[in-house]
C-alpha cells in the first residue's frame, strides 16, 4: 500500500504536470533569463513575483500625498477613520481599486505610495470616488 501510495502522488504531483510545467519554464525562462534571478533568495524572488501579502496601513496612511487637499481636511480624516475600520480583506479590496491589485508591489513597501485628489466636481454629493491604476491616485469628492 505504501508504494501504491508514494507512486499515485509522484504521478499526481510530479508526472501528471511535468510536460505542461516544462513548457511553461520554458516560455518564462525565454522572458526572464535564470541567471537574472539567481541574484535573489527564495523568499526575495517570491515578493517581487507575486507582491507583498500584507501591509502596514499606518504607514500606507503616512507615504499618500495630496492634491488640492490637506492631511488634516474633514473629507481627509473621515477617509482614514473609515478606512482603519474596514476588515483586512475590505482593505485589500480598496488596494485592489486603487492599483489593479489587491498586493503592494514587490518594490521596498516603505516606499509605495499613492495620491489622494480632489476631482474638482459641481456636485461632490452625485461623485463617487474613482482611481486612476496606472498614476495610483484616488480621486475622492469633497
Amino acid at each position: 500500500r505504501k508504494e501504491f501510495v508514494d507512486l499515485y502522488v509522484n504521478y499526481v504531483f510530479n508526472e501528471s504536470i511535468r510536460k505542461p510545467f516544462e513548457d511553461f519554464m520554458k516560455g518564462f525562462l525565454r522572458g526572464c533569463p535564470a541567471r537574472r534571478w539567481k541574484m535573489f533568495l527564495p523568499v526575495e524572488l517570491q515578493i517581487i513575483l507575486q507582491g507583498h501579502t500584507r501591509c502596514d496601513w499606518n504607514l500606507l496612511q503616512k507615504n499618500v500625498k495630496y492634491s488640492q487637499y490637506e492631511r488634516l481636511d474633514q473629507t481627509i480624516r473621515n477617509f482614514w477613520t473609515v478606512f482603519h475600520k474596514l476588515p483586512e480583506e475590505k482593505k485589500k479590496m480598496f488596494i485592489a481599486f486603487l492599483t489593479g491589485s489587491n498586493r503592494i508591489p514587490g518594490y521596498v513597501l516603505e516606499h509605495f505610495t499613492f495620491t489622494i485628489a480632489d476631482p474638482k466636481v459641481e456636485n461632490p454629493d452625485e461623485s463617487c470616488p474613482s482611481a486612476s491604476t496606472c498614476s495610483r491616485i484616488l480621486f475622492l469628492p469633497r
